[in-house]
Order: structure tokens, then C-alpha cells, then sequence
């Protein structure tokens, strides 16, 4: 049976929190504490990031998740806008991606199969007929090796995963690579990168749901939506795209402009009733690899935003709708449906099997990077 540290998220934040009006110099610094036992019997690390100015965030070595981002509202009141779990047990035994980096391939694949360098490579069929997230053992249930680096801006937290050759159905043994950063303007920042030693496919993102109210406080259908994208990927009804690039122009899925979610999430459109809601890729302007913004986010009650900064060529935006009521989060009350909404950049889904998709292959000596920024601010 696994053993677990008697170290809850709500106790380890309460002294960061004391500790963080103590810690005035520049630049983030990083704590980190023994957090349990893996199923393994491996030491699992909480790391919380601190710096003047910026939201204080914990990230854990299991599975890279992102545990909480405690931010300021218009008072001045900090909340945690992150779904997750109080304990390390939580996160062993989460199947809902609660703030998890997912691969090597984020989203879906069609039939749990795709072809690379003439070879069929098959996947674990993990939602429905698809593969979905690097399969039920992906990067979100293994332990990231932990570095805490130090320089002129202060801390980093490197994580890094060895996926050996094979595992999933994927080829190549890849290296992949996180580092965790807060900047000066309010932002948590993600640099990740790979490398393999044989051709592969990698698609990487974090998969943590915000509500910017405070987790555990409703539903997110109020929060006022700005996506940057005139297009995007229309899917089947098993939630692999179509391979058409539709325009946002007179539909529901225009976020050019602000609006609320709930006000057009519930309308009969063939696309919204696939994905129960909105669960689709957005076509996010700009040129990829340049870091631009992705998305917007305002709570009106708190006065809370979140601007979503990337390099990746999409966005998916996902409502919560398969949120339940069956997890119990943070604040001692379930997560509803709605109760939170992700804003993942990515390459598009499905991508190995829709050549006329941006490529998502990894050669040897190539190197896959990719950045996101979460800045948040009030209003």
C-alpha cells in the first residue's frame, strides 16, 4: 500500500503564505518539501513559487501538475483559482488531467493509430474509439525528476520525464523538459522541450482548470471569453477534427470580442451538442513560435484576468463539461459541471492523421520547444 506524508495543500500554503511578506529580494524563489509516497515508494516533492507582484504557485514532481496559483482579486484578496486535490492521494488517483502536463501527445488521436515513416504505430484506445492525452499511464501519472535552478531573476524549477522507446505504442525514447518561472508582470511561465533518439510525434500542454472566482465556487458560465482566432477546428462527434479550418464568423464559437460563456453554450449547434459544450481547437492567430496572445479571461465579480500567451499554433478551450460533481476539491465542495474551464495551447488534435495540419513530428537532433505564459492582473 502506498504511504503518504500527513502534508495537506491548505497547511503547506498557509505558512507560504506567512513566508512570502518576509521574502522581498527580486525575482522568484522557490520552496520545496517532501509531499508523500508514490504508488512506487518515490519521494513526490510540492514546490511553491513565490515572487513580489505575482500569483504564489505550487507544482508538484508527480506528474508536473500544477496544484495551486494563489492570485489577487480587485481587493487585493487572494483566492486559488485552480481546480485540484488537498493531498498527493488526489492527484495518484486523478483521471480528470487536474492541472496534470499531458503527452506525449495531448488531445486526441483518431483510432488510436497514426503512420510515421511508413510504420503504424497503435495507441492505447482510452476515450472511446481515440487515444487521448499519451494514454492512461501519460506523462501525468509518472515522477518528474526535480532541479531547482538558480539566476540573475532568481528560481527555476526544471522537471524533467525520460518516456522510454515504446511506451504508449509511441516511438523514440523522448526527453522532455518543463521549467517553471514567475515574471515580473504576473506571469507563471512554462518553457517546455524535447528530443528523442528516433522519429516521433510530441504534442505537450498543461491541463489545469481555472476559475477565477476561487476553485470550488461554481460554475465558470459568467466568465467573459476573448479568444484570438478567426478560425477553428470543427469535429466529429467522437472529438477528432474534421480537418476543416472553419471561421468563428456567425457562430458560437466567436471569442474575437468578449463575451460570456454561458451565453451561447447551451445553443442548438450541432458543434457545441459533440462536445456537450465548447471542447475544440482554436486556430490562434499570429505566426507559431512567436509567443502572442492566445486567450483572455475576466471574472467580473472578482475582477480577476487571465491572459493565455503562446507559441503553439492552437488552443483548446474546454468548458468543464464532463465535470460531475464526483471530485471533491481543495475547498471540501465537489467540482460541478462547469465548474471549471482549461485553456490549453497545443498543436492541433488528431495531427499525425491530417497532413495539411502544422507537423508535429520530432526528428533526432531536432528539439520540440514551446512556451506559455498565465498572466493574471485585475480589472
Amino acid at each position: 500500500m502506498p504511504r503518504h506524508w500527513p502534508f495537506t495543500v491548505s497547511a503547506i500554503l498557509a505558512l507560504i503564505i506567512v513566508g512570502v511578506a518576509m521574502t522581498a529580494e527580486a525575482g522568484t524563489r522557490i520552496q520545496r518539501k517532501a509531499w508523500g509516497t508514490s504508488s512506487e515508494g518515490q519521494t513526490v516533492e510540492l514546490f511553491t513559487l513565490t515572487r513580489e507582484g505575482a500569483p504564489t504557485v505550487s507544482v508538484t514532481s508527480h506528474g508536473a501538475y500544477i496544484v495551486s496559483i494563489l492570485a489577487a482579486d480587485r481587493e487585493g484578496r487572494a483566492a486559488d483559482v485552480v481546480l485540484g486535490y488537498e493531498d498527493l492521494a488526489g492527484y495518484l488517483g486523478d483521471t480528470a488531467y487536474l492541472g496534470a502536463v499531458v503527452g506525449r501527445y495531448a488531445n486526441r488521436i483518431a483510432g488510436g493509430t497514426f503512420s510515421l515513416g511508413g510504420q503504424r504505430y497503435t495507441l492505447a484506445r482510452n476515450n472511446g474509439p481515440n487515444a487521448l492525452h499519451g494514454g492512461p499511464q501519460g506523462f501525468q501519472k509518472k515522477l518528474w525528476t526535480a532541479r531547482v535552478v538558480s539566476g540573475a531573476d532568481g528560481d527555476t524549477l526544471e522537471l524533467s520525464y525520460v518516456s522510454p522507446d515504446g511506451e504508449e505504442g509511441y516511438p523514440g525514447t523522448l526527453t522532455a523538459t518543463v521549467v517553471y518561472s514567475l515574471t515580473a508582470d504576473g506571469g507563471l511561465r512554462l518553457d517546455y522541450s524535447a528530443t528523442t533518439d528516433a522519429p516521433t510525434v510530441v504534442n505537450l500542454t498543461n491541463h489545469t482548470y481555472f476559475n477565477l472566482a476561487g476553485e470550488g465556487s461554481g460554475d465558470i458560465l459568467g466568465h467573459e471569453m476573448e479568444i484570438e482566432a478567426d478560425a477553428f477546428t470543427p469535429v466529429d462527434d467522437t472529438l477528432i477534427p474534421t480537418g476543416e479550418l472553419r471561421p468563428v464568423e456567425g457562430t458560437p464559437f466567436d471569442f474575437r470580442t468578449p463575451v460570456a460563456i454561458g451565453a451561447r453554450i447551451d445553443d442548438p449547434d450541432p458543434q457545441l451538442q459533440a462536445g456537450g459544450g465548447y471542447d475544440h481547437n482554436f486556430v490562434v492567430r499570429g505566426a507559431a513560435g512567436e509567443l502572442r496572445l492566445a486567450a483572455r479571461v475576466y471574472e467580473p465579480g472578482s475582477g480577476r484576468v487571465l491572459e493565455v500567451l503562446a507559441t503553439n499554433p492552437g488552443l483548446q478551450f474546454y468548458s468543464g463539461n464532463f465535470l460531475d460533481g464526483s471530485i471533491t476539491g481543495k475547498s471540501g465542495r465537489a467540482y460541478e459541471k462547469r465548474g471549471g474551464l482549461c485553456l490549453e495551447t497545443q498543436h492541433f488534435p488528431d495531427s499525425p492523421n491530417q497532413p495539411a495540419f502544422p507537423s508535429v513530428v520530432l526528428e533526432p537532433g531536432g528539439r520540440y520547444e514551446q512556451t506559455t505564459v498565465f498572466r493574471f492582473s485585475t480589472r
